[in-house]
């Protein structure tokens, strides 16, 4: 991937490199490299219907747009019929039934996505299948490209605990982000979801200080009999209780291999899930350990067929010059350590890395390219319980705080 004003972060890596600095002395201020998106805040209310009415109205032409974006992706990346392959990707699945068993009121909600919007039915249940559709290509074309860097930290004497991501996703969704603001009723909680136009999350937190981040596993074993990624994060965060959130992760059967990092608040949990098991994943021995992930199985070998080399060579350490390695590398280089060493400020920082220019954490946005960071977040799971995001990627915007709760559109706090 380019990256954004390649001669500019060249110098600075430099300079970095040259003056013996640590990733973490350099400034903690993004920089502006162009005008940054502006993130909608979206209420939502009411029942799953009209929740989804509510989306489709509010951002109807959003919606159309990325569409559009998205069908010209898919052509440009199969060199075919978009409708024909979604089409064909649907009928391959039992996504409409299963989700109808474990998440009935989701099904409803996009049906009001639809009628909002005025888009088909068919494509905006598509939509939702962000990593199903790339475990369908990959299948079908070996067409797979996915990066994601995630990080949750348990709670210490000096801070709650916290759950951070950078949200690496395809170019064309650049200016759909949006983060939607649930209110609370007698059947579910308060909710936060960072989303995009037309999709019904990609991770979030709710009042109860349940929170909930992902990454895509590809080399784990699928299954069209499953529950998407998409709607296991909102049954997730449909929780009053963390025992509640953690049997429903660990016994829902999945669709597609995924990393979880789930905080239940004070408490940190990472699953890596396959469509036949649920793997804890701890990095290291330590007690009430920080755990990080990026995207490739350590301790799930439930693995495809067409993986399993890849993942002996995993095991054996032999590909640490990939993508998905390389990050991971950067994350415990800074994560492994005590919880109590670690700050939301530290987050930010690694969050913002660029120390490996070709496998950076934060991937700016560069025009012809084919991902960038969506956007960044950080869930405070207790205290003051808040959700830290930006509108892009976090070297290039500015992370933006909001609290449960009599939220306003003015109600954040802008935080470097």
């Amino acid at each position: 991937m380019k990256e954004v004003l390649k001669t500019t972060l060249t110098v600075i890596f430099l300079i970095i490199f040259l003056t013996g600095n640590d990733l973490l002395a350099q400034t903690d201020n993004p920089v502006r490299t162009s005008k940054p998106n502006t993130l909608r805040i979206i209420e939502l209310k009411g029942n799953g219907f009209e929740q989804g009415v509510q989306h489709g109205r509010k951002l109807r032409n959003e919606i159309e747009q990325v569409f559009i974006k998205w069908k010209s992706n898919i052509r440009n990346a199969i060199k075919g019929d978009p409708d024909s392959v979604i089409t064909s990707f649907l009928k391959s699945s039992n996504f409409e039934t299963i989700t109808r068993k474990y998440t009935p009121w989701l099904l409803k909600e996009i049906m009001g996505i639809s009628e909002g919007s005025g888009q088909k039915f068919k494509d905006v249940l598509a939509f939702q299948l962000v990593d199903e559709f790339w475990v369908y290509l990959d299948q079908q074309f070996n067409a797979s490209n996915h990066h994601c860097s995630s990080v949750g930290v348990p709670k210490a004497e000096n801070h709650p605990a916290y759950l951070a991501q950078n949200i690496d996703l395809e170019n064309y969704k650049n200016g759909f982000q949006v983060l939607f603001h649930i209110a609370a009723s007698e059947t579910e909680p308060e909710q936060f979801i960072l989303s995009c136009a037309g999709l019904v999350a990609i991770n979030g937190m709710n009042e109860k200080g349940i929170g909930i981040c992902i990454n895509s596993l590809m080399e784990l074993a699928a299954s069209p009999d499953g529950l998407p990624v998409a709607f296991i994060v909102r049954g997730v965060l449909n929780k009053q209780t963390g025992s509640e959130a953690l049997s429903f992760l660990k016994s829902v059967k999945h669709a597609s291999g995924q990393n979880y990092i789930l905080g239940i608040p004070d408490s940190i949990y990472d699953f890596e899930a396959s469509s036949n098991q649920v793997i804890r994943f701890l990095p290291t021995k330590r007690q009430n350990q920080t755990v990080y992930h990026t995207n490739h199985a350590l301790a799930n070998h439930d693995v495809k067929d067409w993986y399993k080399d890849y993942h002996l060579k995993v095991l054996a350490g032999l590909t640490k010059n990939n993508n998905s390695e390389v990050r991971f590398a950067t994350l415990e280089k800074y994560f492994d350590k005590p919880s109590n060493q670690i700050s939301s400020s530290i987050i930010k920082k690694v969050f913002r890395s660029k120390e490996d220019p070709g496998n950076p954490v934060c991937r700016g946005y560069s025009e012809g390219a084919y991902g960038f960071t969506f956007s960044s977040v950080i869930f405070t799971l207790s205290g003051r319980q808040s959700v830290q995001v930006t509108c892009g990627p976090p070297n290039q915007s500015e992370y933006k705080e909001y609290f449960f709760r009599n939220l306003t559109l003015n109600n954040h706090v802008t935080r470097h």
